[in-house]
Parts: C-alpha cells; sequence; structure tokens
C-alpha cells in the first residue's frame, strides 16, 4: 500500500510540476489572435485537476479496500483465538472430569476392599467363637460325666462287700455303658470335625462367588476405561473387536495383542488402550490373578 500510494504521489507531483512550468514558461510573442493558446492552457489544467482528484479517489479506494481487508484478518483472527479458546476451555473440563472419576473409582474400590476385609475378619471371630464353645460344652459334657462315673463307682464300691455278684454285674453295665459313652463321644467329635469341614467349605464356596463378583466388576471397569478413551466414528458403528491385554499388578498393560474383529476398530482399541496407560485392576491377588490375562470385546458405544 505504501510503494503505491508513493507512485501515485510521484505522478501527482511530475502531473502538478507540469503545470507548473506550462504557465511559468516565457510566453510566446503576441499574435494578433491568441484565443486558442489561452483555451488550450486552461483545458490542460482541467485535465490536470481532473487526474489530480481521480489519484486522489483512487488512493482513497485503495486504502478503503485495504482497511477492509485488514479489518477481515482482525476478525477472522479474533476469532480463530477464540475458538482455541473454547477448545482448550473443553480440553481442561475434560480433564478434571476425567481425574475426578479416577478419585471416585479409587474411594470406591479402598471403601469395598475394607469392608470386605471386615466381613472376614467378623466371620473369622465368628467360627473360633463357635469353636470355642462347642470345646468348652463338650469339656463340661466330659466333666460331669467323669463325677457321675466317680459316683456310681464309690457306690458300687461301698455295695461290694453285700453283693460281690450284683457288684460284678454293675462292673459289666458300667463297662458296656462306658464303650457307649465313648462311642457317643468319638461320634460327637466326628460331628464335630464334619460340621468344621462344613463351615469352611462354606467360607470357601462365599470366598469364591465374591472372586467371581469382583472379576466381573473390574471387568466392567476396565471396559468402561477403554471406552472413555476409545475415538469412534460413523463408519465403526455396529462393529466391535476382540483384544487380548495382559496387566501388571498396578493396572499398567505390558502387552495387548488383536484376536479377531474389524481393523478399523481394533486400531482405535489398541489406541485407547495405549492411551489409557494403566486399567483398574484389584489389590487382591486372587482377583488380579484371573484379571492378569483377559480377552474383551470392544464395541464403540454411540449416543
Amino acid at each position: 500500500m505504501l510503494i503505491s500510494a508513493g507512485i501515485h504521489l510521484g505522478i501527482i507531483g511530475l502531473l502538478v510540476l507540469g503545470v507548473d512550468f506550462a504557465v511559468d514558461a516565457p510566453k510566446p510573442i503576441p499574435q494578433p489572435v491568441n484565443e486558442p493558446i489561452v483555451q488550450a492552457v486552461v483545458v490542460d489544467q482541467q485535465k490536470v485537476a481532473a487526474q489530480v482528484e481521480r489519484l486522489k479517489q483512487q488512493k482513497l479506494d485503495e486504502q478503503r479496500k485495504e482497511q477492509a481487508r485488514q479489518e477481515e484478518l482482525d476478525r477472522k483472527a479474533r476469532e480463530a483465538k477464540q475458538a482455541r479458546e473454547r477448545e482448550q476451555e473443553r480440553i481442561r473440563k475434560l480433564e478434571a472430569e476425567r481425574k475426578q472419576q479416577e478419585q471416585e473409582t479409587k474411594r470406591a474400590a479402598e471403601a469395598a476392599r475394607v469392608a470386605k476385609q471386615k466381613e472376614q475378619e467378623e466371620k473369622q471371630k465368628a467360627a473360633v467363637a463357635e469353636a470355642e464353645r462347642k470345646r468348652k460344652e463338650v469339656e463340661k459334657a466330659a466333666a460331669e460325666e467323669a463325677a457321675r462315673k466317680a459316683e456310681e463307682k464309690r457306690k458300687a464300691e461301698e455295695a461290694a462287700a453285700k453283693k460281690a455278684a450284683e457288684e460284678r454285674k454293675r462292673r459289666e453295665e458300667a463297662e458296656k455303658k462306658r464303650q457307649a459313652e465313648e462311642k457317643a463321644r468319638r461320634e460327637q467329635e466326628r460331628m464335630m470335625e464334619e460340621a468344621m469341614a462344613a463351615e469352611q467349605a462354606a467360607l470357601a464356596s462365599r470366598r469364591n462367588q465374591q472372586v467371581v463378583s469382583e472379576v466381573s466388576r473390574y471387568t466392567a471397569m476396565i471396559k468402561a476405561t477403554i471406552q472413555r478413551n476409545l475415538v469412534v466414528n460413523e463408519a465403526m458403528r455396529g462393529k466391535s473387536c476382540q483384544v487380548y491385554i495382559r496387566l501388571a499388578k498396578d493396572g499398567f498393560v505390558t502387552a495387548t495383542r488383536v484376536l479377531s474383529g474389524d481393523s478399523t476398530v481394533c486400531r482405535a482399541a489398541e489406541a485407547a488402550i495405549t492411551r489409557a496407560g494403566r486399567l483398574p485392576v484389584s489389590p487382591e491377588a486372587d482377583v488380579y490373578q484371573q484379571l492378569k490375562e483377559i480377552n474383551l470385546t470392544v464395541q464403540p458405544e454411540f449416543n
């Protein structure tokens, strides 16, 4: 614009100088008739003025166009800046939501672990208390039986002098009774052992159910984490991919492998797993053993 303005100003200056030279130049010797010369000078001045006005108008038009172009560039720059700021704000909000979800997941996992540990401790205490109660009952029964036998024996010894035959008979009956009581005691001990074994089996069964439930819960959490990091497009609708994942104890992904499925979905799934870096894992060893190597089916979700 500056160069163009300079050129125009130079042309105007030359024109003006040309007009001045024409006016100031020595006039020719008057002739009898000089009216045409005067008219030519007036016409030249009018042309110069018209040319100067035209150049001025052209300069103003170019300035207005340049100003309009600059204003359009400024408007586009402001819109681009506002778009960047909106995108940065959206990314910040998404990151804050992701961190909040991670914290909530950790708090929920910790609360579940504490509750489960407390439940196990209470069950163990109850089992120990029940075993102690049964042991004391057995000891009390044995003590009472021993006292009763001692009393019977004392009475039998007192009557020994009178009736030897009856004493022998009573001894035989006492021996039979003792054998029956011994058999009953052994039977009671056997029943106690079976009851304790059944209790241990029930505890093991409940633990297996808990492990299955935890495996299902953490599998769902792993799928949710992959879904959050999955970049989807319309071409992936209704398609899926099966992937193999190996996890470290801290949830770090040590290996992935595509097993089958749509290639586009599989690439997106692998990218989502890599983007996540770590996946939710249980701190309990028996649950982790079933989750450290898993096969998952990833299917894009659309709102």
